[in-house]
């Protein structure tokens, strides 16, 4: 130590090891760039951000790709770097190094993949408090120092604001959206943009998914419980509403228009629909299963009736 203080140059061992570190820390910052530019990227693989929730679970799988990336970019390019430049020569059928361990590598090799594990769900647990989908739970809040944030991104509702709520009743194979307020029943759902929309979910039978994707809320209705789920639609426009569990024999034929207005147009429409006589709305399901009792030829499949079509104000 006192000849290196007095001037004495670096062993080519001790160069080699530093340029070894030096090498590392800049491919790990390069992947680290690499990595980020996908996480960005992802987020052109969703649909529209079209509530504000959806915001939320877009940054969650944003930090997810980044993380997956430059770990899949880190042990696939360490096996290829082995491969092709620690190949033993062609001849050589000698045994490698004895090695006994390395401590210090096995915590690092633990305690990273803890952290990780650990980071990865105190951040999904802070988005599960922030979209606020079930109330009275006793949930704390968890602040978090880092968070990805959407450049799409707009703020969230304030929390304070006066809800909208409406019913939505699920059965084989239909979904009925009631606006008890003003007397509507719909079989499409119909939301105000900007508004704090409270939905309490039944089921008349088995287990139906309430899944839209553009909001990224899918919430099961179980038979015997009522559920509520609250969501801030952001984005007018048309969307899907889909049954996300297996519910039976016609369960791809549950689905329904969700239709985003602004306040104005919204309350035009609950006004109008209002004023319409209740009619039998067409159902697919039920026209399938019509079908299928009249063919001549059956499959043998077991499966049961539809329920009724609804009867509803409005249907599209």
């Amino acid at each position: 130590m006192s000849q290196q203080l007095k001037g004495e140059p670096v062993s080519p061992k001790q160069g080699m090891s530093l340029y070894r570190w030096l090498m590392l820390i800049a491919l790990a910052l390069v992947l680290a760039i690499i990595s980020l530019g996908i996480g960005k990227l992802s987020y052109s693989w969703l649909p529209p951000q079209a509530s504000a929730e959806s915001q939320l679970i877009d940054n969650l799988f944003s930090f997810l790709v980044t993380l997956g990336s430059f770990i899949f970019l880190g042990v696939t390019g360490t096996v290829l770097y082995s491969i092709f430049f620690q190949q033993a020569s062609k001849y050589d059928s000698s045994d490698g190094p004895h090695i006994e361990g390395n401590i210090t590598l096995e915590v690092i090799w633990t305690a990273i993949p803890i952290l990780l594990v650990v980071w990865i769900a105190t951040y999904s647990y802070q988005i599960y408090i922030d979209m606020n989908i079930q109330t009275g739970m006793g949930l704390g809040h968890i602040h978090l120092p880092i968070k990805m944030e959407s450049a799409m991104a707009a703020p969230m509702t304030n929390g304070s604001e006066e809800v909208e709520n409406i019913d939505v009743q699920a059965k084989q194979w239909a979904w009925v959206f009631n606006y008890p307020e003003q007397g509507v029943s719909s079989t499409e759902l119909h939301l105000p943009s900007d508004r704090r929309i409270r939905l309490t979910l039944k089921s008349e039978d088995v287990i139906h998914g309430f899944y839209i994707p553009a909001f990224r809320i899918k919430q099961d209705a179980i038979p015997g419980r009522t559920i509520q789920v609250e969501f801030t639609p952001i984005r007018q426009g048309k969307y899907r509403l889909r049954d996300s569990q297996f519910s039976g024999t016609y369960f791809a034929t549950m689905q329904a228009n969700v239709v985003v207005q602004s306040p104005e147009d919204y309350q035009k429409w609950l006004k109008t629909s209002s004023k319409l006589k209740p009619t039998v709305a067409e159902n697919e399901a039920a026209s399938e299963y019509a079908q299928e009792v009249k063919a001549s030829f059956k499959t043998g499949w077991p499966s049961i009736a539809p329920a009724n079509p609804p009867v509803v104000n409005y249907h599209n």
